[in-house]
C-alpha cells in the first residue's frame, strides 16, 4: 500500500498505515568492525551485506539520525568520528574528537551528536548541521566516559563511566546532563567493592520513564527512574555468565534486550515488572544490539565470530547468522530507531511527542502533507491528532 492511499483512510486508520509504512523505511544496519577499521552495511530486509566502508581506526560506537541521513561512528583508535551519507555509503567528514570516544548518541531533533570519551573524561558535543565540535562536558575526574543515550524529549542526557583507577576495584557512574545548559546536574555512583559496577551500554525507553544501564562487571542491569534521577530496580544476569555490554528497547518500550558477552547470550527483560523473561543463544562474545523499527528482530554484533545474529522477537530464536569484518561491536543505536509521531499527554495511542520526526522524514510538513495525499499541514495534523486521542 503506497502512501496516497493511506492518506484518503480514514483518520484512525490512516495514522496506524503511516506509522506501519514509514517504519519500514530503515532498511539497514551499521556495524563498526573494531579489527578491519571497517562499516559493514546490512540490509535488514535481505539479511545481506549490502557495503563495506573504510572508516578511521578502531571504529567502536554507531549512532544513525533520526532521518536515516547520515550514521556517526566514534573511532577509538584515531580520537575522530567518521560521518557517512547513508544516500552514498560514504564518509562525508572526520571530526577530531577527544581521547579515546568510544559511546554516540544523536539527539531526537538529529541537530547534535554527543560523543563520550573514555581518556578524557569528557563529552564532546558536534552540530550535525555543520559535522564541527560546538562544545565538551567534563564528566568528572577518573571518570572514563562509555556510553551515551538521550532521552526522546531531548532534555537529558545519560553518559555512563568506568573509573581510571581500575575496572574490579571501584566505583563508577552514571551522569545525568541537562542538555539546555549542557551541564552536568546529577551524578549517581555505582556501588564500590570487588567488582566494580562498570556501567556500559545505556539505553532510554520510548516513553522516557526509564533508563537501562549493563552494569558489565557486577553481572547486573541497573534501571533509572528518570522523573527522579533515582535506581528504581536491579536485575540480575543469569547465573554461568556475564558482562552485560550492549542494551536495546524494543519500539513499543515492553521489553529491552541486553547481550551478555561472557556466555554468548542475549538476555530478554519485560520492562513492567523488570524481571527477566528469556536468555537467547547467539554468537561469541555479543556485545551491540539494536532493534529494527517494527520490533520485529533484534540484530546482535557477536566480536568473536565475526557475525551478526538476527533474533526474531516473536519466538526469542535466532533466524539467520550474517557474516560481517573483524571484531565487530557496533555499540550504539546502528538501526534507525522507530518514528515518533505527533501526540498528546496523557493519551494511549501517542507519545508526547511533536511532529518533527514526520517533517524530517518528508522534508518539511508541506511535502509530507502533499505526499500522503491530504489538503494542507493542517489536515494531516487534525488526522494524527484524531488517532492519538482516540
Amino acid at each position: 500500500m503506497n502512501f496516497r492511499i493511506c492518506g484518503r483512510l480514514a483518520s484512525a486508520a490512516f495514522v496506524s498505515c503511516l506509522l506501519e509504512n514509514s517504519q519500514t523505511l530503515a532498511q539497514n544496519a551499521y556495524i563498526t568492525n573494531q579489527g578491519s577499521n571497517t562499516m559493514s552495511v546490512i540490509n535488514t530486509e535481505t539479511n545481506t551485506v549490502t557495503a563495506t566502508v573504510p572508516v578511521g581506526a578502531g571504529p567502536y560506537g554507531v549512532a544513525v539520525t533520526p532521518d536515516d541521513s547520515k550514521v556517526y561512528i566514534t573511532n577509538n583508535g584515531s580520537n575522530s568520528v567518521s560521518v557517512i551519507d547513508t544516500a552514498t555509503n560514504a564518509v562525508v567528514a572526520t571530526i577530531l574528537v577527544e581521547n579515546g570516544p568510544i559511546g554516540v548518541a544523536v539527539t531526537p531533533d538529529g541537530g547534535k551528536a554527543y560523543i563520550a570519551n573514555t581518556s578524557s573524561e569528557s563529552v564532546t558535543i558536534i552540530d550535525t548541521a555543520s559535522n564541527t565540535v560546538t562544545g565538551r562536558i567534563f564528566v568528572g575526574d577518573f571518570h572514563l566516559a562509555t556510553g551515551v543515550a538521550v532521552t526522546p524529549d531531548g532534555t537529558k542526557v545519560y553518559v555512563t563511566s568506568l573509573n581510571s583507577g581500575g575496572l574490579f576495584n571501584v566505583s563508577a557512574a552514571v551522569s545525568v546532563i541537562d542538555k539546555a545548559t549542557n551541564t552536568v546536574v546529577t551524578v549517581l555512583p555505582g556501588p564500590s567493592g570487588e567488582s566494580g559496577i562498570a556501567p556500559f551500554g545505556v539505553a532510554v525507553t520510548p516513553d522516557g520513564s526509564k533508563v537501562y544501564v549493563a552494569n558489565r562487571f557486577s553481572n547486573t542491569i541497573s534501571v533509572i527512574n528518570t522523573a527522579t534521577n533515582a535506581l528504581a530496580a536491579t536485575i540480575a544476569v543469569p547465573l554461568g555468565g556475564g558482562e552485560p555490554t550492549g542494551v536495546a528497547v524494543a519500539p513499543d518500550g515492553s521489553k529491552v534486550y541486553v547481550t551478555i558477552a561472557a556466555s554468548g547470550l542475549v538476555a530478554v527483560i519485560d520492562t513492567t515488572t523488570n524481571t527477566i523473561t528469556a536468555t537467547i543463544p547467539v554468537g561469541g562474545i555479543p556485545f551491540g544490539v539494536a532493534i529494527n523499527p517494527e520490533g520485529s528482530k533484534a540484530y546482535v554484533v557477536n566480536s568473536r565470530d565475526n557475525t551478526v545474529s538476527v533474533i526474531s522477537t516473536a519466538t526469542n530464536t535466532a533466524s539467520a547468522t550474517i557474516p560481517v569484518g573483524f571484531n565487530p561491536v557496533a555499540f550504539g543505536v546502528f538501526i534507525q530507531p522507530a518514528p515518533r509521531f505527533a501526540g498528546t499527554p496523557g493519551k494511549r495511542n501517542c507519545y508526547d511527542q511533536s511532529v518533527s520526526a514526520l517533517a524530517r522524514q518528508y522534508r518539511g510538513l508541506n511535502a509530507a502533507a502533499a505526499d500522503l495525499g491530504f489538503s494542507g499541514v493542517m489536515a494531516l495534523q487534525n488526522a494524527i491528532l484524531a488517532f492519538c486521542q482516540a
